[in-house]
């Protein structure tokens, strides 16, 4: 297993040290589309700092009206939906939905990859809160069937898979219970910086996730798929709401949430943002960066140094460690992989070191979502 170590630390070094780097943030050349100006600062965080900007004057002024109106048009057992995956943004949200007076429906996806850590701090939460937890659980056979069809196919965002069911999920069930909003954990100040388009996918792409499937005659029976249209009618016709709910807050602080999810429920933190799934720490802390030369650190950090949440110079330091708090954390990540998957390490090697193709190869919906949104943005006025 040390093989993979060796290999993730050379790739850490290629991609993250031999590239041109942001003079503000933690952004570089492995991302396609970067600009830096005069002073080297990059598009990435000039964006993302117009943006918190803008989020911070709108939340503050509207907390307590947005509350109303999701109190006033929720007239049954629940009046909103709120995602959990165990993590801090998704649990501070449940919290703070909680306390102010809402009534919320706990959603979580379960796709077989739930880290123990993330289990009991979603059980702990909602047992104090007394909040009901929806979980939907997909078929394992065919989930681990639809993973193997996006490694097959050696695309980068094998992640659609779990995001796209998530966002079904909690779309299905607000429909189900008459709900109008979904309050999201995503926010500006974690999440509000873009993501390159060549570190990830378009995460409405039902066509892209059935075509891929049919490379391995996977029949979607319990996978809930959302795609553009679907995303339309309950968006435009049904009215239902996908909120970033942290944004309507006076302040968010990641590191103050954690402290009061720690204090108040015995919550357990994990080491980088979306670790709270085995097959997420695995994909973001080694398979991204050894076969697609993505590290997502250096997003995920350049918010919280742009924020004040960290220095510069300790963001840096971290990107020269690997991903993992130890290396043996990562090798037993990798063996659990390889078990669930049914892969030798041989199997393994062999996809890592497979050029990259592109999500596109297979068909995609991507040009419909985007001739929509140049119709939407011209009848709402939004530039």
């Amino acid at each position: 297993m040390h093989d993979f170590i060796t290999l993730l630390k050379k790739r850490l070094e290629e991609i993250n040290e031999e590239q041109e780097r942001c003079k503000r943030c933690l952004m570089d050349t492995t991302a396609d589309d970067i600009v830096f100006d005069e002073k080297g600062f990059c598009n990435y965080c000039t964006d993302f700092l117009f943006k918190l900007n803008s989020s911070n004057k709108k939340s503050g002024l509207s907390l307590e009206s947005f509350v109303n109106k999701v109190k006033s048009d929720g007239k049954k057992k629940y009046d909103c939906i709120v995602g959990v995956s165990g993590g801090v943004d998704s649990s501070y949200a449940l919290l703070k939905a909680k306390e102010l007076g809402l009534r919320p429906l706990a959603v979580h996806m379960d796709n077989g990859w739930d880290s123990e850590l993330a289990s009991n701090n979603i059980k702990k939460l909602v047992e104090k809160l007394n909040v009901d937890l929806y979980t939907y659980v997909i078929d394992w056979k065919e989930y681990r069937e639809l993973m193997q069809a996006f490694f097959d196919a050696d695309v980068i965002d094998v992640e659609l898979l779990y995001d796209n069911a998530m966002l079904a999920v909690c779309y299905q069930q607000a429909d189900k219970y008459g709900i109008k909003y979904i309050l999201a954990g995503t926010n500006t100040s974690t999440e509000g910086m873009k993501l390159p388009k060549n570190w990830n996918w378009f995460k409405y792409d039902k066509k892209n996730i059935r075509n891929l499937a049919k490379l391995r005659n996977v029949n979607l029976k319990t996978f809930p798929a959302i795609g553009t249209l679907d995303f339309v009618n309950f968006e435009f016709v049904k009215k239902i709401k996908w909120i970033s709910f942290l944004d309507y807050l006076p302040k968010y602080s990641k590191s103050d949430a954690l402290k009061i999810l720690q204090e108040g429920f015995s919550y357990q933190s994990y080491p980088y943002k979306h670790y709270e799934s085995v097959f997420t720490r695995l994909y973001q802390g080694f398979i991204l960066p050894v076969k697609f030369g993505v590290d997502k650190r250096k997003n995920h950090l350049s918010t919280l140094v742009l924020t004040g949440e960290m220095r510069k110079e300790e963001a840096e330091q971290l990107l020269k460690e690997i991903p993992y708090p130890n290396e043996q954390e990562l090798i037993n990540d990798i063996e659990y992989f390889l078990e669930r998957m049914e892969w030798s390490k041989g199997d393994f090697m062999e996809y890592l070191k497979r050029p990259e193709k592109s999500h596109s190869t297979y068909g995609s919906e991507i040009q419909l979502w985007e001739r929509l949104s140049k119709i939407y943005k011209l009848v709402s006025g939004e530039s």
